[in-house]
C-alpha cells in the first residue's frame, strides 16, 4: 500500500503583471490571495505548475 505525499504550497507574490498563463496556472492550483496555501497531492503534473509559477510561491512538504 502506497502513501500519496503532500506539497504545501503558498502564493508569497503578487501575479499582477505575470503573463495570463501563469495567472492561470495560479488559480489551478487552487491559490485565491497572497498569502493563501493549499495541500496538493505530489503528482508530476503538480509539480510542473510549480516549476512554472516558483517565482511566485513557496513549496513545503505536508
Amino acid at each position: 500500500m502506497t502513501t500519496k505525499k503532500n506539497v504545501k504550497v503558498t502564493l508569497v507574490r503578487s501575479p499582477i503583471g505575470t503573463p495570463e498563463s501563469h495567472r492561470a496556472t495560479i488559480r489551478g492550483l487552487g491559490l485565491r490571495r497572497l498569502n493563501s496555501s493549499r495541500v496538493l497531492v505530489d503528482t508530476p503534473e503538480v509539480r510542473g505548475m510549480i516549476r512554472k509559477v516558483s517565482y511566485l510561491i513557496t513549496v513545503s512538504e505536508a
